[in-house]
Protein backbone atom coordinates (compact mmCIF):
# COMPACT_ATOMS: atom_id res chain seq x y z
CA UNK A 1 0.00 0.00 0.00
CA UNK A 2 1.22 3.52 -0.74
CA UNK A 3 1.67 6.27 1.80
CA UNK A 4 -1.61 7.76 0.60
CA UNK A 5 -3.35 4.92 2.40
CA UNK A 6 -5.44 3.79 -0.53
CA UNK A 7 -8.05 1.13 -0.06
CA UNK A 8 -10.02 -0.73 -2.68
CA UNK A 9 -13.70 -0.53 -1.93
CA UNK A 10 -16.78 -1.69 -3.75
CA UNK A 11 -20.44 -0.96 -3.19
CA UNK A 12 -22.81 -3.89 -3.58
CA UNK A 13 -25.24 -3.44 -6.42
CA UNK A 14 -28.78 -4.64 -6.60
CA UNK A 15 -29.32 -4.52 -10.34
CA UNK A 16 -28.31 -7.23 -12.80
CA UNK A 17 -25.15 -6.83 -14.84
CA UNK A 18 -25.84 -5.89 -18.43
CA UNK A 19 -24.55 -7.91 -21.32
CA UNK A 20 -20.99 -7.30 -22.42
CA UNK A 21 -21.85 -6.52 -26.04
CA UNK A 22 -22.28 -2.76 -26.45
CA UNK A 23 -22.57 -1.22 -29.91
CA UNK A 24 -20.25 1.70 -30.61
CA UNK A 25 -22.14 4.99 -31.02
CA UNK A 26 -21.80 7.13 -34.10
CA UNK A 27 -20.03 9.90 -32.17
CA UNK A 28 -16.98 7.71 -31.65
CA UNK A 29 -14.51 6.57 -34.26
CA UNK A 30 -12.99 3.24 -35.16
CA UNK A 31 -9.95 4.06 -33.00
CA UNK A 32 -12.06 2.98 -30.03
CA UNK A 33 -10.98 -0.56 -30.77
CA UNK A 34 -7.42 0.33 -29.83
CA UNK A 35 -6.06 -0.41 -26.36
CA UNK A 36 -6.09 2.38 -23.79
CA UNK A 37 -4.88 2.95 -20.24
CA UNK A 38 -6.50 0.60 -17.71
CA UNK A 39 -9.08 -0.80 -20.10
CA UNK A 40 -11.43 -2.85 -17.87
CA UNK A 41 -11.26 -6.55 -18.66
CA UNK A 42 -13.34 -8.08 -15.88
CA UNK A 43 -16.72 -7.40 -14.35
CA UNK A 44 -15.77 -4.19 -12.59
CA UNK A 45 -14.29 -0.77 -13.27
CA UNK A 46 -12.21 1.27 -10.80
CA UNK A 47 -12.49 5.01 -10.21
CA UNK A 48 -9.93 7.00 -8.24
CA UNK A 49 -11.16 9.53 -5.66
CA UNK A 50 -8.32 11.89 -4.73
CA UNK A 51 -9.35 14.30 -1.97
CA UNK A 52 -7.71 16.29 0.86
CA UNK A 53 -8.22 14.12 3.94
CA UNK A 54 -5.65 16.19 5.87
CA UNK A 55 -4.49 19.80 5.57
CA UNK A 56 -6.35 23.15 5.42
CA UNK A 57 -9.07 21.90 3.07
CA UNK A 58 -9.70 18.56 4.81
CA UNK A 59 -13.33 19.35 5.73
CA UNK A 60 -14.13 19.94 2.07
CA UNK A 61 -12.30 16.78 1.07
CA UNK A 62 -14.12 14.51 3.47
CA UNK A 63 -17.47 15.80 2.23
CA UNK A 64 -16.33 15.18 -1.34
CA UNK A 65 -15.55 11.59 -0.37
CA UNK A 66 -19.01 11.14 1.15
CA UNK A 67 -20.57 12.30 -2.11
CA UNK A 68 -18.31 10.09 -4.23
CA UNK A 69 -19.30 7.03 -2.19
CA UNK A 70 -22.95 8.00 -2.65
CA UNK A 71 -22.47 8.35 -6.41
CA UNK A 72 -20.95 4.86 -6.60
CA UNK A 73 -23.86 3.49 -4.58
CA UNK A 74 -26.36 5.04 -7.00
CA UNK A 75 -24.45 3.93 -10.10
CA UNK A 76 -24.47 0.36 -8.80
CA UNK A 77 -28.22 0.42 -8.22
CA UNK A 78 -28.26 1.12 -4.49
CA UNK A 79 -30.22 3.75 -2.58
CA UNK A 80 -32.88 5.85 -4.24
CA UNK A 81 -30.84 6.79 -7.31
CA UNK A 82 -30.46 10.44 -6.35
CA UNK A 83 -29.91 12.71 -9.33
CA UNK A 84 -30.10 9.81 -11.76
CA UNK A 85 -33.86 10.35 -11.49
CA UNK A 86 -33.70 14.04 -12.43
CA UNK A 87 -30.74 14.07 -14.87
CA UNK A 88 -31.91 15.00 -18.38
CA UNK A 89 -29.76 12.23 -19.84
CA UNK A 90 -31.29 8.82 -19.27
CA UNK A 91 -28.26 6.72 -20.22
CA UNK A 92 -27.50 5.52 -16.67
CA UNK A 93 -29.43 2.41 -15.62
CA UNK A 94 -28.19 1.67 -12.11
CA UNK A 95 -26.23 -1.38 -13.27
CA UNK A 96 -22.77 0.11 -12.92
CA UNK A 97 -21.11 1.66 -15.94
CA UNK A 98 -21.50 -0.22 -19.21
CA UNK A 99 -22.64 -3.18 -17.15
CA UNK A 100 -19.54 -3.24 -14.95
CA UNK A 101 -19.79 -2.82 -11.17
CA UNK A 102 -18.15 0.39 -10.01
CA UNK A 103 -15.38 0.11 -7.44
CA UNK A 104 -13.13 2.86 -6.15
CA UNK A 105 -9.83 3.64 -4.47
CA UNK A 106 -9.02 6.75 -2.46
CA UNK A 107 -6.00 8.93 -1.86
CA UNK A 108 -5.12 11.88 0.36
CA UNK A 109 -3.96 14.95 -1.59
CA UNK A 110 -2.98 16.69 1.67
CA UNK A 111 -3.76 19.90 -0.30
CA UNK A 112 -0.24 19.54 -1.74
CA UNK A 113 0.45 19.21 -5.45
CA UNK A 114 3.26 16.66 -5.08
CA UNK A 115 1.26 14.47 -2.71
CA UNK A 116 -1.79 14.69 -4.96
CA UNK A 117 0.19 13.66 -8.04
CA UNK A 118 1.76 10.77 -6.14
CA UNK A 119 -1.58 9.44 -4.93
CA UNK A 120 -3.18 9.82 -8.36
CA UNK A 121 -0.21 8.10 -10.02
CA UNK A 122 -0.45 5.19 -7.60
CA UNK A 123 -4.20 4.83 -8.17
CA UNK A 124 -3.66 4.75 -11.93
CA UNK A 125 -0.59 2.51 -12.04
CA UNK A 126 -1.20 0.15 -9.09
CA UNK A 127 -4.98 0.10 -8.75
CA UNK A 128 -6.05 0.45 -12.38
CA UNK A 129 -8.13 3.61 -11.92
CA UNK A 130 -9.56 4.73 -15.23
CA UNK A 131 -10.78 8.13 -14.02
CA UNK A 132 -9.59 10.48 -11.25
CA UNK A 133 -12.04 12.79 -9.48
CA UNK A 134 -11.71 15.16 -6.54
CA UNK A 135 -9.54 17.80 -4.94
CA UNK A 136 -10.27 21.08 -3.17
CA UNK A 137 -7.34 23.15 -4.40
CA UNK A 138 -6.62 24.55 -7.84
CA UNK A 139 -2.90 23.92 -7.41
CA UNK A 140 -3.72 20.27 -6.83
CA UNK A 141 -6.24 20.16 -9.67
CA UNK A 142 -3.79 21.59 -12.21
CA UNK A 143 -1.05 19.20 -11.11
CA UNK A 144 -3.29 16.12 -11.26
CA UNK A 145 -4.90 17.23 -14.50
CA UNK A 146 -1.47 17.34 -16.13
CA UNK A 147 -0.62 13.88 -14.78
CA UNK A 148 -3.90 12.43 -16.06
CA UNK A 149 -3.25 13.95 -19.48
CA UNK A 150 0.13 12.23 -19.64
CA UNK A 151 -1.22 8.94 -18.24
CA UNK A 152 -4.15 8.72 -20.64
CA UNK A 153 -7.05 8.82 -18.16
CA UNK A 154 -9.90 11.29 -17.67
CA UNK A 155 -9.68 13.86 -14.88
CA UNK A 156 -13.05 15.08 -13.61
CA UNK A 157 -11.99 18.01 -11.45
CA UNK A 158 -13.52 18.52 -8.04
CA UNK A 159 -13.46 21.88 -6.32
CA UNK A 160 -11.09 24.06 -8.35
CA UNK A 161 -11.86 27.76 -8.82
CA UNK A 162 -8.73 29.16 -10.49
CA UNK A 163 -9.23 30.58 -13.96
CA UNK A 164 -6.10 28.68 -14.99
CA UNK A 165 -7.67 25.21 -14.64
CA UNK A 166 -9.63 25.74 -17.85
CA UNK A 167 -7.42 28.65 -18.97
CA UNK A 168 -3.68 28.49 -19.50
CA UNK A 169 -3.44 25.04 -17.83
CA UNK A 170 -6.38 23.37 -19.58
CA UNK A 171 -5.93 19.83 -20.88
CA UNK A 172 -7.92 17.69 -23.29
CA UNK A 173 -8.29 14.90 -20.71
CA UNK A 174 -9.51 17.32 -18.01
CA UNK A 175 -13.04 18.61 -17.34
CA UNK A 176 -14.36 21.12 -14.79
CA UNK A 177 -17.97 21.38 -13.60
CA UNK A 178 -17.15 23.92 -10.84
CA UNK A 179 -17.30 27.63 -11.64
CA UNK A 180 -14.24 29.93 -11.61
CA UNK A 181 -12.87 33.24 -10.36
CA UNK A 182 -14.10 35.20 -13.37
CA UNK A 183 -17.64 33.92 -12.80
CA UNK A 184 -17.48 34.89 -9.12
CA UNK A 185 -16.48 38.43 -10.05
CA UNK A 186 -19.17 38.73 -12.70
CA UNK A 187 -21.86 37.54 -10.28
CA UNK A 188 -20.67 39.49 -7.24
CA UNK A 189 -19.84 42.92 -8.65
CA UNK A 190 -23.43 44.11 -9.31
CA UNK A 191 -24.60 42.84 -5.91
CA UNK A 192 -21.69 44.51 -4.09
CA UNK A 193 -22.35 47.79 -5.92
CA UNK A 194 -25.99 47.67 -4.90
CA UNK A 195 -25.24 46.73 -1.27
CA UNK A 196 -22.20 48.93 -0.57
CA UNK A 197 -22.11 51.56 -3.29
CA UNK A 198 -19.74 52.21 -6.19
CA UNK A 199 -17.27 54.44 -4.31
CA UNK A 200 -15.26 51.95 -2.25
CA UNK A 201 -11.61 51.28 -1.40
CA UNK A 202 -10.77 47.58 -1.22
CA UNK A 203 -7.84 45.85 0.49
CA UNK A 204 -7.21 42.25 -0.64
CA UNK A 205 -5.61 39.41 1.28
CA UNK A 206 -4.86 36.62 -1.17
CA UNK A 207 -3.80 32.98 -0.86
CA UNK A 208 -0.42 32.74 -2.56
CA UNK A 209 -1.07 30.15 -5.28
CA UNK A 210 -2.87 29.87 -8.61
CA UNK A 211 -6.40 30.08 -7.19
CA UNK A 212 -5.73 33.12 -5.04
CA UNK A 213 -3.95 34.95 -7.84
CA UNK A 214 -6.71 34.51 -10.42
CA UNK A 215 -9.51 35.00 -7.89
CA UNK A 216 -7.99 38.32 -6.80
CA UNK A 217 -7.46 39.40 -10.41
CA UNK A 218 -11.07 38.57 -11.22
CA UNK A 219 -12.74 40.27 -8.26
CA UNK A 220 -10.49 43.34 -8.57
CA UNK A 221 -11.27 43.73 -12.27
CA UNK A 222 -15.02 43.29 -11.76
CA UNK A 223 -15.23 45.72 -8.83
CA UNK A 224 -12.92 48.30 -10.40
CA UNK A 225 -15.13 48.28 -13.49
CA UNK A 226 -18.01 49.46 -11.31
CA UNK A 227 -15.97 52.17 -9.59
CA UNK A 228 -14.11 50.55 -6.70
CA UNK A 229 -10.45 51.28 -6.04
CA UNK A 230 -8.02 48.50 -5.08
CA UNK A 231 -5.83 49.91 -2.29
CA UNK A 232 -3.53 46.92 -1.86
CA UNK A 233 -3.17 43.19 -2.48
CA UNK A 234 -1.11 41.20 0.02
CA UNK A 235 -0.21 37.55 -0.61
CA UNK A 236 -0.47 35.08 2.29
CA UNK A 237 1.05 31.58 2.52
CA UNK A 238 -1.38 28.66 2.22
CA UNK A 239 0.07 27.22 5.43
CA UNK A 240 -0.87 30.32 7.47
CA UNK A 241 -3.13 29.81 10.48
CA UNK A 242 -2.88 33.22 12.15
CA UNK A 243 -3.56 36.26 9.94
CA UNK A 244 -3.29 38.93 12.65
CA UNK A 245 -0.13 40.43 11.20
CA UNK A 246 -1.87 40.75 7.84
CA UNK A 247 -5.05 42.30 9.26
CA UNK A 248 -3.36 45.04 11.31
CA UNK A 249 -2.11 47.09 8.31
CA UNK A 250 -5.64 47.25 6.89
CA UNK A 251 -6.60 49.66 9.67
CA UNK A 252 -4.24 52.35 8.40
CA UNK A 253 -4.63 51.76 4.67
CA UNK A 254 -7.66 53.93 3.98
CA UNK A 255 -9.59 50.86 2.85
CA UNK A 256 -13.26 50.50 3.75
CA UNK A 257 -13.66 46.95 2.39
CA UNK A 258 -11.54 43.85 3.10
CA UNK A 259 -11.66 41.16 0.41
CA UNK A 260 -10.54 37.75 1.72
CA UNK A 261 -9.35 35.66 -1.21
CA UNK A 262 -8.99 32.71 1.16
CA UNK A 263 -10.69 29.32 1.32
CA UNK A 264 -11.34 26.53 3.80
CA UNK A 265 -9.60 26.81 7.15
CA UNK A 266 -7.67 29.83 5.88
CA UNK A 267 -10.86 31.81 5.39
CA UNK A 268 -12.21 30.77 8.79
CA UNK A 269 -9.01 31.98 10.46
CA UNK A 270 -8.57 35.22 8.51
CA UNK A 271 -12.23 36.20 8.93
CA UNK A 272 -12.04 35.41 12.65
CA UNK A 273 -8.92 37.58 12.98
CA UNK A 274 -10.61 40.43 11.08
CA UNK A 275 -13.59 40.32 13.43
CA UNK A 276 -11.28 40.20 16.45
CA UNK A 277 -9.64 43.41 15.22
CA UNK A 278 -13.08 45.01 15.16
CA UNK A 279 -13.02 45.81 11.44
CA UNK A 280 -16.76 45.44 11.00
CA UNK A 281 -17.35 47.95 13.79
CA UNK A 282 -15.28 50.60 12.04
CA UNK A 283 -16.49 53.58 10.01
CA UNK A 284 -13.95 54.54 7.34
CA UNK A 285 -14.37 57.27 4.71
CA UNK A 286 -17.80 57.88 6.17
CA UNK A 287 -18.85 54.29 5.37
CA UNK A 288 -19.37 51.18 7.46
CA UNK A 289 -16.41 48.84 6.97
CA UNK A 290 -17.39 45.67 5.07
CA UNK A 291 -15.82 42.25 4.45
CA UNK A 292 -16.26 40.19 1.28
CA UNK A 293 -15.51 36.46 0.87
CA UNK A 294 -15.57 35.86 -2.92
CA UNK A 295 -15.69 32.06 -2.66
CA UNK A 296 -17.97 30.59 0.01
CA UNK A 297 -18.75 27.09 1.22
CA UNK A 298 -21.18 25.85 3.84
CA UNK A 299 -18.38 24.13 5.73
CA UNK A 300 -16.37 27.34 5.91
CA UNK A 301 -19.42 29.29 7.06
CA UNK A 302 -20.13 26.72 9.77
CA UNK A 303 -16.51 26.93 10.93
CA UNK A 304 -16.62 30.72 11.10
CA UNK A 305 -19.93 30.73 12.99
CA UNK A 306 -21.47 34.11 13.73
CA UNK A 307 -18.53 35.88 12.08
CA UNK A 308 -20.09 35.29 8.64
CA UNK A 309 -23.25 37.21 9.47
CA UNK A 310 -23.89 39.76 6.74
CA UNK A 311 -20.79 38.78 4.71
CA UNK A 312 -21.42 38.42 0.95
CA UNK A 313 -19.77 35.83 -1.31
CA UNK A 314 -20.44 33.44 -4.20
CA UNK A 315 -21.03 29.71 -4.52
CA UNK A 316 -21.34 27.09 -7.22
CA UNK A 317 -24.36 25.40 -5.59
CA UNK A 318 -26.22 25.33 -2.27
CA UNK A 319 -28.39 22.70 -0.61
CA UNK A 320 -31.25 25.18 -0.18
CA UNK A 321 -31.98 25.33 -3.92
CA UNK A 322 -35.46 24.05 -4.71
CA UNK A 323 -35.02 22.57 -8.20
CA UNK A 324 -35.81 18.86 -8.47
CA UNK A 325 -32.18 17.78 -8.94
CA UNK A 326 -30.98 19.63 -5.84
CA UNK A 327 -33.84 18.30 -3.75
CA UNK A 328 -33.13 14.72 -4.88
CA UNK A 329 -29.43 15.00 -4.02
CA UNK A 330 -30.07 16.66 -0.64
CA UNK A 331 -32.55 13.91 0.25
CA UNK A 332 -30.17 11.07 -0.69
CA UNK A 333 -27.15 12.64 1.01
CA UNK A 334 -29.13 13.59 4.12
CA UNK A 335 -30.58 10.12 4.57
CA UNK A 336 -27.14 8.53 4.26
CA UNK A 337 -25.10 10.96 6.34
CA UNK A 338 -27.56 12.88 8.51
CA UNK A 339 -26.52 16.29 7.20
CA UNK A 340 -26.99 18.40 4.07
CA UNK A 341 -24.30 18.17 1.39
CA UNK A 342 -21.78 20.92 0.79
CA UNK A 343 -20.92 22.75 -2.38
CA UNK A 344 -17.84 20.55 -2.83
CA UNK A 345 -19.84 17.36 -2.25
CA UNK A 346 -22.29 18.35 -4.97
CA UNK A 347 -19.49 18.98 -7.47
CA UNK A 348 -17.81 15.60 -6.96
CA UNK A 349 -21.13 13.73 -7.07
CA UNK A 350 -22.13 15.44 -10.32
CA UNK A 351 -18.71 14.95 -11.91
CA UNK A 352 -18.79 11.22 -11.13
CA UNK A 353 -22.26 10.94 -12.66
CA UNK A 354 -21.30 12.96 -15.72
CA UNK A 355 -18.30 10.70 -16.34
CA UNK A 356 -20.39 7.54 -16.02
CA UNK A 357 -23.07 8.99 -18.29
CA UNK A 358 -20.47 9.94 -20.93
CA UNK A 359 -19.13 6.37 -20.90
CA UNK A 360 -22.65 5.05 -21.46
CA UNK A 361 -23.38 7.49 -24.27
CA UNK A 362 -20.00 6.82 -25.92
CA UNK A 363 -20.30 3.06 -25.44
CA UNK A 364 -16.71 2.85 -24.22
CA UNK A 365 -14.31 3.63 -21.36
CA UNK A 366 -11.72 4.85 -23.88
CA UNK A 367 -10.90 8.36 -22.60
CA UNK A 368 -11.05 9.86 -26.07
CA UNK A 369 -14.56 8.51 -26.58
CA UNK A 370 -15.58 9.81 -23.15
CA UNK A 371 -14.06 13.23 -23.90
CA UNK A 372 -15.92 13.42 -27.18
CA UNK A 373 -19.19 12.63 -25.40
CA UNK A 374 -18.57 15.39 -22.83
CA UNK A 375 -17.51 18.11 -25.24
CA UNK A 376 -20.45 20.36 -26.10
CA UNK A 377 -22.76 18.28 -23.89
CA UNK A 378 -25.83 20.19 -22.73
CA UNK A 379 -27.81 18.87 -19.77
CA UNK A 380 -30.17 19.75 -16.95
CA UNK A 381 -31.47 18.25 -13.73
CA UNK A 382 -28.16 18.34 -11.82
CA UNK A 383 -28.86 21.34 -9.63
CA UNK A 384 -27.62 24.37 -11.57
CA UNK A 385 -30.17 24.81 -14.32
CA UNK A 386 -29.39 24.21 -18.00
CA UNK A 387 -25.64 23.57 -18.24
CA UNK A 388 -23.12 23.37 -21.08
CA UNK A 389 -19.76 21.55 -21.04
CA UNK A 390 -18.02 23.82 -23.54
CA UNK A 391 -15.86 21.98 -26.06
CA UNK A 392 -13.32 24.81 -26.40
CA UNK A 393 -11.95 24.57 -22.87
CA UNK A 394 -13.94 21.88 -21.00
CA UNK A 395 -15.52 24.46 -18.69
CA UNK A 396 -19.14 24.12 -17.54
CA UNK A 397 -21.39 27.16 -17.86
CA UNK A 398 -24.40 27.44 -15.58
CA UNK A 399 -26.09 29.71 -13.02
CA UNK A 400 -23.98 31.07 -10.13
CA UNK A 401 -25.18 31.84 -6.60
CA UNK A 402 -24.53 34.99 -4.58
CA UNK A 403 -24.74 34.23 -0.86
CA UNK A 404 -24.89 36.17 2.41
CA UNK A 405 -24.20 35.06 5.96
CA UNK A 406 -27.50 34.75 7.87
CA UNK A 407 -28.13 37.02 10.82
CA UNK A 408 -30.09 34.39 12.76
CA UNK A 409 -29.09 30.87 11.65
CA UNK A 410 -31.21 28.05 13.04
CA UNK A 411 -28.36 25.49 13.08
CA UNK A 412 -24.77 24.95 11.90
CA UNK A 413 -25.90 24.10 8.36
CA UNK A 414 -28.18 27.12 8.06
CA UNK A 415 -25.52 29.83 8.14
CA UNK A 416 -25.94 31.15 4.58
CA UNK A 417 -28.85 32.47 2.55
CA UNK A 418 -29.18 32.80 -1.21
CA UNK A 419 -29.23 36.48 -2.21
CA UNK A 420 -29.37 35.94 -5.95
CA UNK A 421 -29.23 33.23 -8.58
CA UNK A 422 -27.10 34.87 -11.26
CA UNK A 423 -28.15 33.66 -14.72
CA UNK A 424 -25.63 31.76 -16.80
CA UNK A 425 -25.58 34.46 -19.50
CA UNK A 426 -24.16 37.00 -17.04
CA UNK A 427 -21.09 34.89 -16.21
CA UNK A 428 -20.23 33.57 -19.68
CA UNK A 429 -17.09 34.71 -21.52
CA UNK A 430 -15.31 34.01 -24.79
CA UNK A 431 -12.75 31.17 -24.89
CA UNK A 432 -10.02 33.70 -25.76
CA UNK A 433 -10.81 36.08 -22.89
CA UNK A 434 -7.51 37.62 -21.63
CA UNK A 435 -7.90 36.07 -18.16
CA UNK A 436 -7.92 32.63 -19.80
CA UNK A 437 -5.28 33.26 -22.45
CA UNK A 438 -2.33 30.98 -23.07
CA UNK A 439 -2.10 27.25 -22.99
CA UNK A 440 -3.47 24.76 -25.46
CA UNK A 441 -6.21 22.20 -24.88
CA UNK A 442 -4.26 19.83 -27.08
CA UNK A 443 -5.45 16.38 -28.09
CA UNK A 444 -6.94 13.64 -26.00
CA UNK A 445 -4.47 11.01 -24.83
CA UNK A 446 -5.72 7.43 -24.52
CA UNK A 447 -2.45 6.19 -23.09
Amino acid sequence: MSKTNMTRRGVLKTGAVAGAGVALPTIFTASSAAAYTNEPTGGSVTLGFNVPQTGPYADEGMDELRAQELAVEHLNGGGDGGMMNTFSSKALKGNGILGKKVEFVTGDTQTKSDAARASAKSMIEKDGAIMINGGSSSGVAIAVQGLCQDAGVIFMAGLTHSNDTTGKDKKANGFRHFFNGYMSGAALAPVLASAYGKDRNAYHLTADYTWGWTQQESIAAATEAMGWNTVNNVLTPLASTDFSSYIAPVLNSGADVLVLNHYGGNMVNSLTNAIQFGLRDKVVNGKNFEIVVPLYSELMAAGAGENVQGVIGSMNWNWQLQDEGSKAFVKSFGEKYGRPPSNSAHTCYVQTMLYADACERAGTFNPCGVAEALEGFEFDGMGNGPTLYRADDHQCFKDVLVMKGKDNPSNEYDTLEILEVTPRAQVEYAPDHPMFAGGDLGSCNAG
